[in-house]
């Protein structure tokens, strides 16, 4: 990952790219005329299935907490929406049981399991999600990696089915603005990036990125309305 310090340590991205790639254009359409078929993982179609069960005895809104890492946020997104059941989802168990002491607010639940294949499976069983969280770090920054971010990835046609309001935060703009100019090619016109201040960090990234006077950025899109 192409990124340098600061002096306090709180690592800033810097890339070898100046604006939106451009290539991006090109992902997007292949992607939308293209089926993605890659296998499901075992591992996740399990975890799909129990959090799934577990779904059935709650008749309440649900959002995505996609990438949560230590489950930090997925506590926090809890807290703010008690009417919803809230699902972190992240690949690494290490992440997962970072904070494992802190106890998970009833309405919460977490899923360890690839979010790319998690996604298609919602997609697949028609969830309709309230909300879906993307919230930091966002890798990828050397322009020869643009097909790994969300935005060029095949899964982001599924992602935008899930519906809901979809919300990214990142400390690198030029992220925040592809993802946007992805939406607004998807039908989204009115997607931008927008400066974003947080009063309380929702997780220990920004938290840090805050502290170390990083700007912060969010690109936040209601997916019913274009």
């Amino acid at each position: 990952m192409s990124r340098r310090s600061t002096e306090q340590g709180v690592r800033i991205v810097t890339s070898n790219q100046e604006g939106i790639h451009e290539s991006l254009e090109d992902e997007l359409i292949k992607h939308r005329n293209s089926a993605f078929r890659k296998p499901i993982a075992d591992h996740t179609q399990k975890a799909f299935e129990a959090i799934a069960n577990q779904i059935t005895q709650h008749n309440v809104p649900i959002i995505f907490d996609s990438g949560c890492g230590t489950a930090h946020s997925t506590r926090h997104i809890a807290n703010l929406y008690p009417d919803s059941l809230v699902i972190g989802i992240d690949r690494s168990q290490v992440r997962l049981e970072k904070n494992h002491e802190e106890a998970l607010p009833e309405n919460a639940l977490i899923a360890q399991a690839d979010l790319v294949d998690f996604w298609r499976l919602a997609h697949q069983e028609n969830w309709q999600l309230q909300r879906n969280f993307i919230l930091y770090p966002n890798p990828y920054p050397k322009s020869i990696h643009v097909k790994r971010r969300w935005h060029a990835h095949p899964v982001f046609p599924t992602l935008l089915s899930l519906g809901g309001i979809l919300e990214l935060r990142s400390n690198w703009k030029i992220y925040v603005d592809e993802f946007a100019v992805a939406l607004q090619y998807s039908g989204y016109s009115h997607a931008k990036t927008q400066i974003y201040t947080p009063d309380v960090a929702w997780t220990l990234f920004e938290k840090k990125y805050h502290e170390d006077e990083q700007m912060l950025y969010q690109c936040k899109q209601d997916l019913c309305q274009s």
